[in-house]
């Protein structure tokens, strides 16, 4: 509505521009933003193709505060290096990125990682070899189990055409299996409560 923002704002649920929350309108995101995500205490997980926020170093993910400001207790270190094209926060708060990206924090994360809450990943999740195409979208299941859809065939060397579930530990879960799968890209999906997705 005519005001600075850079690539993220808040809009009232009149349409207007929330301009309780400003991201300093002079920086902001200094590229693409393509995922967000609202924490259970109202942060806001930002992800994308930018390697700033305000001007602080943040590679493709970063988490705000309630009113736009950058929240350095969250902190990714070098982040990813790749763009991050979805997020999800389980019912720990640990925080599930899916996307573009083949490090974070320079860890080998292949298109998907899960960080804690602090930004640091998580040694829990260990997804062996990772998604061998791109993680377009992200569902959390029952048991903080993990669906993942994007344009992959494969995830740790298990056949899964573009869509997955992975465990808790970020192990393939061979109950969910989708036969041969999906014959395009899934940018979307919703893990439902009934398991159905």
């Amino acid at each position: 509505n005519g005001q600075t923002r850079s690539r993220v704002a808040r809009i009232l649920n009149n349409g207007r521009l929330d301009t309780s929350f400003n991201p300093a309108p002079a920086s902001g995101a200094d590229g693409v933003v393509s995922a967000i995500a609202i924490q259970s205490d109202g942060r806001i997980l930002i992800g994308g193709n930018f390697s700033s926020y305000n001007g602080v170093n943040r590679n493709g993910i970063a988490r705000l505060n309630t009113d736009g400001s950058l929240d350095t207790s969250f902190n990714p270190g070098t982040g990813a290096n790749g763009q991050v094209r979805t997020i999800k926060v389980d019912s720990q708060g640990r925080i599930i990125l899916g996307g573009d990206f083949l490090v974070y924090n320079g860890v080998a994360a292949n298109r998907i990682v899960r960080a804690n809450g602090n930004g640091s990943i998580d040694g829990t999740f260990n997804p062996g070899i990772g998604a061998n195409g791109s993680v377009y979208a992200l569902g959390i299941a029952a048991n903080d189990k993990i669906v993942l859809g994007g344009e992959f065939t494969a995830v740790n060397g298990v056949n899964r055409n573009r869509i997955a579930k992975l465990n808790v530990d970020g192990s393939v879960d061979v109950s969910f299996d989708p036969g041969s799968g999906v014959n395009n890209t899934v940018f979307d999906l919703i893990a439902e409560t009934g398991g159905k997705v």
